[in-house]
């Protein structure tokens, strides 16, 4: 490691020159990203499954306009990415080098590995073509989900 000399004519030896203040605000920026509570849980559950918004709705008690405004922050940053079939939007985990990260902090914390479970299936409640494959097409996704029968992950 090279020394670099401070303006009083001493050396620091402590400034590490091989990671870049750059390099340092990028993996902040991603962290930062990955490591707001709602999106933590949108990734669990998408790491089990392609899911609509619905699905999410029912799974995570948040709403609609929530959802989609950190589902287009995560595919921005390439974390998620989605996929039509008709009328229904289904988002999958595009890097799941993410969910390692969560697994990773949650080790550090000595959290047990079901701490980061996606929800069981189905989901009461969830209109989705997953856990209501008995609705017709054009009936997915459409029923309003009851508050008492939201899940927390």
């Amino acid at each position: 490691m090279p020394l670099v000399r401070t303006r009083h004519g001493g050396y620091n030896i402590f400034v590490m020159t091989n990671i870049s203040a750059q390099t340092c605000q990028s993996i902040a920026e991603l962290l930062e990203i990955i490591g707001q509570p709602a999106r933590m849980q949108i990734l669990v559950v998408l790491s089990a499954q392609d899911s609509c918004v619905c699905h999410l709705e029912a799974a995570l008690g948040l709403r609609q306009a929530a959802i989609s405004q950190h589902l287009a922050l995560l595919r921005r940053c390439g974390l998620a990415s989605a996929r039509r079939d008709g009328r229904h939007v289904y988002y999958r985990l595009a890097d799941a080098r993410a969910l390692d990260v969560l697994r990773c902090a949650a080790e550090m914390l000595h959290l047990p590995p079901e701490t980061l479970a996606p929800p069981p299936m189905p989901i009461p409640g969830c209109p989705c073509p997953f856990c209501r494959p008995d609705l017709a097409a054009d009936q997915a996704c459409k029923k309003s989900i009851p508050q008492t029968e939201k899940l927390h992950v």
